[in-house]
């Protein structure tokens, strides 16, 4: 059995706590709009101002998702991404980056068909930091969450926000690595959170456990970054940065170098909603 021993999302809240700052979340899916363009992006994400990365396993059927991330799943699918490539460009990335947490986020069913053993000693091995596996509520953690929590690998829970007092305990009794509040009620890329709601939230939460917590879903610009950031541990990014990739490719779907370009410089202009633009 692998162990997951690197505590890369650990140190990064630590060192964010430290700089007193909130961290920068992005979401790209695996291969699209192909391999090469799609691992080029994820090479860059760390210079651009990403703090982690939530690595898209793709799927024909990503419910949670909005038209924006299910296009790119489709386009993903299409280029020949499949979660055995995807664990192979999160290798590719762990060769010049050892410090960037990476979190796989996607659905049960690829996982299911790979063999849950098999994926999470290859994850691991891989350079993966942890899961967000957003069809398997807490009734179903001896499916993964267990596993991977034998594993020592970070299974990261989601919570919304009819999450009430009494559900919580219930989401966060096996949570790791950080909490995902999900900002509006809904798919990804389709409605702006309330910032009222959200701080509201955000407390209630951090009454209920020590966890990081990380905002995603409405967020899209580098004020919106900042908002949440004043409030929480991190904000992720998304359908936005997904968006630019599809608005790059030409007639027939396909990207080149101003795909990379553009998406490395969405993710840069975030980034400034809580530091200084890198140099990319």
């Amino acid at each position: 059995m692998t162990y997951y021993k690197e505590q890369r999302i650990k140190l990064l809240f630590e060192k964010l706590s430290n700089e007193k700052r909130g961290g920068l979340g992005v979401f790209i899916t695996a291969s699209d709009p192909s391999l090469q363009i799609s691992q080029d992006i994820l090479r860059g994400l760390p210079a651009a101002g990403a703090d982690m990365i939530e690595f898209g396993m793709p799927f024909s059927d990503p419910m949670a998702d909005g038209p924006t991330i299910q296009a790119a799943g489709l386009r993903a699918l299409k280029a020949g991404g499949s979660l055995k490539r995807t664990l192979e460009m999160v290798e590719v990335f762990r060769k010049t980056d050892n410090n960037t947490p990476l979190i796989l986020m996607g659905y049960y069913n690829p996982i299911y068909n790979y063999g849950v053993e098999n994926f999470l000693n290859r994850a691991i091995a891989a350079g993966a930091d942890g899961l967000i596996v957003v069809d398997l509520p807490p009734e179903e953690d001896g499916e993964l969450c267990l596993p991977a929590i034998k594993h020592g690998l970070p299974f990261v829970r989601l919570t919304a926000p009819t999450s009430d007092n009494e559900r919580l305990p219930v989401i966060l009794k096996n949570a790791s690595g950080f909490i995902y509040y999900v900002s509006i009620m809904g798919i990804t890329g389709t409605q702006s959170f309330a910032i009222e709601g959200v701080r509201n939230s955000v407390k209630s939460l951090k009454s209920h456990t020590e966890l990081p917590i990380a905002v995603g879903f409405g967020i899209k610009t580098k004020q919106d970054v900042s908002e949440i950031t004043r409030i929480a541990d991190a904000a992720i990014v998304g359908s936005a940065v997904v968006d630019v990739i599809e608005k790059s490719l030409d007639a027939n779907g396909n990207g080149n170098a101003k795909t990379v370009e553009d998406a490395l410089a969405l993710v840069q202009d975030l980034a400034s909603g809580i530091r200084p633009k890198p140099q990319l």
